[in-house]
């Protein structure tokens, strides 16, 4: 008969052959050759930039030539048309009707647990991440979700001095320099952590403040945009005549709009936020110019986005919080070495829950479970393949937004609805959701609104008006 300690002697080698076993192909797969990542944050920049063509007087040279390098996406759309939301669920991989994290007043930290985010997934493949400024609201994060992340140190975002509606519902009355701005120097910090020496693959993010408010900038932006030749945006009048009581809720005609009526600041505002995306380009092109002349730059993917899109008086509306067109679209650009080309565009729609997965994938890193988006790597080798895709945003508990290639579908928490035909109508200015022939649209995009929604933290309105206008 075989004793149990012979069982017990003879086991214990197995069970540290196989101890060792696993050990060594977690070594492996973390020796593999795996590329960099530039990960750019941009913060509050909607589609007025010059490759998208939303707004022909917008100048960005240097993310028009990044968006050459690569794929570029015209129809990519925000989780959230808020800060601190849309980074939660971008960066967590959970939507926000999973976590209830809704509005900027939602503290990110109650809602996302920590170990889950983007950062930590490659920390745990074996990279150095490296962060500087806004990836998460408020520049604030996770310690244990990164190797190494850069304080603003003595500079603001906004500039010393500078008031917070200066540029917008106030005229420009400071005199900044670039390096007055905190984005110049982690613009820096991000091209020194390029040039050092790591023994391990990099993934770097870069977190973008401008063109948030306030649009004050050096005087030099706002010389290449002349008040005189300012356009307004296409709008109509009587834009919310076909709008239910939660659609007008929504878009708020007697805060900003009413205030730019009758200041008569409307094309100043405008003015202003063309001069701030400008400053902005210069510092994607620094950025840019600093991974060409890196040791890095033959490998290593890059991918751009801004959090959300900003209105300007489209629908009476101002600033994102809301769920149409110009609040939910913002760029995408991805270069991925031998994987995109150069100049491509893809007009698939999408929304920003595809980055978490499809970097996991370009970096042969498992794609967490947790994680709801889907990868679009397909898209970035072949993006002019037809596919049935659609971006799905969220604003305030139980409102939500179904964007497909050819339609935005809005349903309200109390269940009224808005449905636009791009096809025609790409400023959504005839809501056609009440006509019988589109009841079968209807029902298409309902089915992809969530089954349940969790029910925030605290008790807020669901039309979420009385979110902080940050």
């Amino acid at each position: 008969m075989i004793s149990k300690r012979f069982l017990l002697a003879t086991a214990i080698p197995f069970v540290a052959i196989g101890i060792w076993n696993q050990q060594c192909r977690a070594d492996e797969a973390r020796s593999v050759k795996r590329p960099n990542v530039l990960f750019i944050a941009v913060d509050d920049l909607n589609h007025w930039v010059g490759y998208m063509g939303r707004n022909t007087q917008a100048k960005t040279p240097n993310l028009d030539r990044l968006a050459a390098r690569g794929v570029a996406f015209h129809q990519a759309h925000c989780a959230v048309p808020a800060c601190n939301p849309a980074r939660a669920a971008l960066m967590s991989g959970l939507r926000p009707w999973n976590t209830a994290c809704y509005l900027n007043a939602d503290n990110w930290k109650k809602h996302i647990p920590e170990g889950l985010g983007l950062s930590k997934q490659f920390m745990g493949a074996g990279y150095h991440v490296a962060g500087s400024g806004k990836i998460y609201h408020s520049d604030s994060y996770y310690e244990s979700e990164w190797s190494d992340y850069s304080r603003r140190g003595n500079f603001t975002a906004t500039g010393k001095s500078v008031g917070k509606d200066e540029g917008f519902h106030e005229p420009l009355k400071s005199d900044l320099e670039d390096d007055d701005i905190s984005d110049y120097h982690i613009v820096d910090w991000c091209v020194e952590q390029m040039n050092r020496s790591h023994d391990k693959p990099l993934f770097l993010a870069c977190g973008l403040h401008k063109p948030h408010l306030p649009f004050a900038v050096p005087r030099k932006y706002y010389e290449m945009f002349p008040i005189e030749e300012i356009e307004l945006p296409p709008h109509r009048g009587d834009d919310l005549d076909d709008l239910s009581p939660a659609g007008v809720r929504m878009a708020g005609p007697d805060r900003d709009h009413a205030k730019f009526l009758k200041s008569g600041r409307w094309k100043h505002a405008i003015q202003s936020y063309l001069a701030t995306v400008a400053y902005l380009d210069m510092n994607i092109g620094r950025l840019i110019d600093g991974l060409d002349n890196s040791p890095i730059a033959k490998d290593t993917i890059v991918v751009l986005w801004g959090d959300h899109g900003w209105s300007f008086g489209e629908k009476q509306h101002w600033r994102k919080f809301a769920l149409w067109e110009e609040e939910t679209r913002a760029p995408l650009i991805w270069v991925a070495p031998g994987v995109t080309q150069p100049g491509t565009r893809c007009d698939e729609t999408v929304d920003f829950m595809t980055i978490y997965p499809t970097l996991c994938d370009l970096a042969g890193i498992p794609v967490p479970a947790h994680v709801e988006g889907k990868s679009v790597v397909a898209l970035l080798r072949s993006p002019e393949v037809a596919g049935d895709s659609i971006a799905i945003s969220t604003y305030g508990y139980k409102n939500h937004a179904v964007r497909s290639k050819d339609w935005r579908y809005i349903r309200y928490a109390d269940g009224s609805e808005e449905l636009y035909d791009h096809r025609t109508d790409p400023y959504e200015w005839a809501n056609v959701a009440t006509s019988p022939s589109n009841e079968q649209v209807l029902e298409q995009h309902r089915g992809h609104l969530p089954k349940t929604d969790k029910v925030p933290f605290k008790s807020v309105k669901t039309g979420a008006a009385k979110d902080k206008r940050k």
